[in-house]
């Protein structure tokens, strides 16, 4: 009976154990040092804003772990003896596996800023984050975050529920623009600051500035305009947490190098989830891949090797949503912000609601590429089928109500859609 280790209990980590489990007697230590239980990462927000509490994010009764036969040790990891296959903790004894698992997540970026490392200054990402996040926002009455992303959009809404005045420092001149097209972020930036965020585009952080206490008290942009706040949220993305493993014979770039099979340079030493990146990227998906869906697929992925059948990493079609502030978002295969060669898109737009559709087919064949929807709640099931037969952009229009929650909503402007669609392509 092997001893499998993995270091981690998010998506992936938890998502291996409970699948190594089904099907195996291995004995299995789970180790993290954020939290005694697997909690819903994506679920922290709510806890802020009152709608959830921290019980509420554990899926899994405390009983589950013991019942299943699933160890769990609260500790971090400092140091792992590849030779000797031991974890070395900061404090107690070391731990001995024989099939190690890395999924250790993300950490939110910091770029060198002067004065990122004063007190409330902070990112969002792990428990501990939101821990901090309690203990300064007592003394925020204004806050300024930096990098327009999910997670930025996230924190303005925690903010803007405890009446903190909030600027968003965003580098492109709509929000997200770098990944939907310019609609579509125009539409969002329009959306978020009618929230009451002061939403400043083309605005880059310079410094942060501390008061005689050590604590942030402004921050000075790249144009020299001085924004007073208490409360600093460095929002530009994240990182593979990998730094522990920086002296290791690991090898590693952005995040821990594996194969198809998930496997590192190493035997026996496996990587999962936000912290793992791809040697050979997977079609046009991008090598690291910090998303809920494609680490809970590596944890079932990894639990069919380590239980007897060595089994490639297959995430299937790109797919995502995301929430900002009142409007869902969702999106299907690829649609890029600006149309690549061959790739034409249509879009529209409701009159008077925050309802938009975006749709990428090839201008050749007609051939449907992915979708993008704003208020619109899709069914992913029936997207993917159509992906992977190759549809048509006529067939997915004529079909949209089958992949649609509330198809009443569709039937309704059915007839707007299409008459757009074919405007659309007069001009084009």
């Amino acid at each position: 009976m092997e001893h499998i280790v993995i270091i981690g209990n998010g998506i992936s980590g938890i998502t291996a154990a409970r699948n190594i489990r089904k099907a195996s007697d291995h004995k299995i230590t789970v180790v993290s040092g954020e939290s005694d239980y697997f909690f819903s990462r994506t679920a922290l927000m709510y806890v802020y804003m009152g709608h959830m509490k921290w019980n509420h994010l554990e899926p899994y009764e405390d009983w589950f772990w013991e019942k299943n036969r699933i160890k769990l040790k609260k500790a971090w990891v400092e140091k792992i003896d590849f030779e000797k296959k031991k974890l070395r903790f900061s404090s107690g004894e070391p731990l001995e596996y024989d099939k190690l698992v890395i999924a250790t997540g993300s950490v939110y970026n910091k770029f060198g800023w002067e004065g990122e490392d004063l007190k409330g200054v902070q990112g969002l990402v792990s428990k501990q984050d939101l821990i901090e996040l309690e203990e300064n926002t007592p003394h925020t009455k204004k806050a300024v975050i930096i990098g327009g992303g999910l997670i930025g959009v996230e924190l303005a809404e925690m903010l803007r529920t405890r009446n903190i005045e909030v600027t968003f420092l965003v580098r492109e001149k709509a929000f997200w623009s770098n990944v939907l097209p310019l609609p579509e972020a125009e539409m969002i930036s329009e959306h978020i600051s009618s929230h009451g965020v002061d939403l400043r585009h083309n605005s880059e952080l310079d410094k942060i500035l501390s008061d005689e206490n050590g604590r942030v008290r402004a921050v000075l942009t790249k144009d020299g305009e001085e924004i007073e706040c208490q409360l600093v949220g460095l929002c530009a993305g994240v990182r593979p947490n990998i730094d522990f493993l920086k002296e290791s014979e690991l090898e590693t770039d952005r995040g821990i190098l594996v194969n198809k099979y998930l496997e590192t340079n190493i035997p026996d030493v496996y990587a999962l989830g936000d912290c793992a990146q791809q040697r050979n990227a997977i079609g046009l998906r991008k090598s690291v891949e910090a998303v809920w869906y494609t680490g809970r697929i590596m944890g079932e992925t990894i639990a069919e090797t380590l239980t007897g059948n060595r089994t490639a990493y297959q995430p299937g079609n790109w797919f995502n949503s995301a929430k900002f502030f009142d409007i869902e978002y969702q999106t299907y295969g690829w649609v890029w912000p600006k149309p690549r060669a061959n790739e034409q898109h249509f879009h529209w737009k409701h009159e008077t609601e925050n309802k938009v559709i975006t749709i990428s087919f090839n201008s050749e064949t007609n051939e449907f590429l992915g979708i993008n929807t704003f208020g619109i709640r899709m069914r992913q099931e029936i997207f993917d089928v159509w992906l992977n037969e190759n549809r048509k952009i006529d067939h997915v229009l004529a079909n949209l109500k089958l992949a649609n929650f509330d198809p009443e909503f569709y039937e309704s402007h059915e007839k707007d859609i299409f008459r757009s669609f074919k405007n659309n392509l007069q001009q084009a």
